[in-house]
């Protein structure tokens, strides 16, 4: 089986941090989306992934992902953002007729994709979607079942005939293809790829619905990655490699080789990279710090800083904050607060 991750949309949502940078690329846990999804597939046994870019999204994408070890990736040029049922046909040449992993590399799942590629395999059904339970089925694609078959999938509808939404995978044979090659555009101008599994249903194809265990996020808005950073976290393991100087570290940390921790408290989980140095500060729980930043007499603490940030002298402790790359956070003399940022790339804060 090899697999699809779809890269080439402009992450509208996630401004202002994608007005620099693609969604796939952000980082969140220390590493970008992308990697994530490509790193999950990987632990389902596929490693001939083809991800699919824009013109706009390649270069960023494609240096976000190089040097990954094990894997065989594939870039593949979508012209036009004509939606996911459009951005899938895209790899119909290169799937070459075997079985195909789509995997929306925004989504995380706490259990990974294994389960949906092993009941694929086992069962050979035209399809495997992934269905979670939501409270608000009007805002995605719906599945109706009869047993684990889905007779029924309607996109977002106005009324669901049932809570059960498709989440980020779908693990398909190449008898979809067809049916994409068939599709009509939406009502909102796109290809959808809910339509494509409807019409494989009615032509009489197995589709089957295998629902997700465990947690499941979809990081489509900023504060979705400061959630998904947090249950990312949760997992850490405690590795203090760097240098720890009149200071205290508790809890799940880790600390690259080549970071600096000088008169300050670090209290886990918290992710820090290579070269941070952190000086005169407080670093609560669920935060990830990107290499390179530099920390001063300031607080955080249950954030996303990426890499080669600047935060001085911030009197008010930095809570829920999505710091971009390069970012530069000065502060002054005031009473302490909480501040909620979410900053693009490359901006200046001063707070006086």
């Amino acid at each position: 089986m090899k697999a699809l991750i779809p890269a080439a949309g402009f992450g509208t949502r996630m401004r202002p941090l994608t007005f620099t940078r693609p969604k796939p690329v952000l980082n969140v846990a220390g590493k970008p989306i992308i990697v994530h999804a490509i790193e999950t597939l990987q632990a389902a046994g596929i490693c001939e992934i083809g991800i699919i870019v824009s013109e706009v999204t390649h270069s960023a994408v494609q240096q976000a992902v190089e040097d990954l070890p094990g894997v065989q990736l594939n870039f593949i040029v979508q012209p036009k953002m004509l939606g996911l049922g459009n951005a899938v046909l895209m790899a119909r040449e290169w799937a070459a007729g075997d079985d195909v992993c789509v995997y929306l590399g925004d989504n995380l799942f706490e259990d990974g994709v294994s389960a949906y590629v092993r009941v694929f395999e086992e069962q050979r059904p035209d399809a495997v979607i992934g269905l979670v339970q939501v409270d608000n089925p009007r805002a995605f694609g719906v599945a109706e079942l009869d047993g684990q078959r889905i007779v029924r999938l309607v996109e977002k509808p106005q009324n669901p005939p049932s809570n059960l939404a498709v989440a980020g995978v779908y693990c398909f044979s190449s008898r979809i293809f067809e049916h994409l090659a068939a599709l009509k555009p939406s009502a909102r101008g796109e290809y959808e790829i809910t339509d494509a599994i409807q019409s494989l249903i009615e032509a009489g194809g197995t589709v089957l619905g295998q629902q997700v265990h465990g947690w499941w996020k979809d990081t489509g808005q900023p504060h979705d990655l400061i959630e998904a950073n947090h249950l990312l976290l949760e997992r850490l393991e405690n590795n203090v490699q760097g240098t720890v100087e009149d200071s205290r570290v508790n809890g799940r940390v880790v600390l690259a080789p080549s970071a600096v921790v000088r008169n300050s408290t670090i209290i886990g989980p918290a992710m820090i990279g290579e070269g941070v140095v952190i000086e005169d500060s407080y670093i609560g729980p669920f935060t990830s710090i990107g290499p390179g930043t530099i920390i001063r007499r300031s607080e955080v603490e249950h954030s996303v800083i990426e890499q080669e940030c600047v935060i001085e002298n911030v009197e008010t402790r930095l809570q829920d904050c999505l710091i971009g790359l390069r970012a530069v956070v000065r502060g002054g003399r005031r009473q302490p607060r909480t501040l909620k940022l979410t900053l693009s790339d490359a901006s200046l804060i001063e707070l006086t």
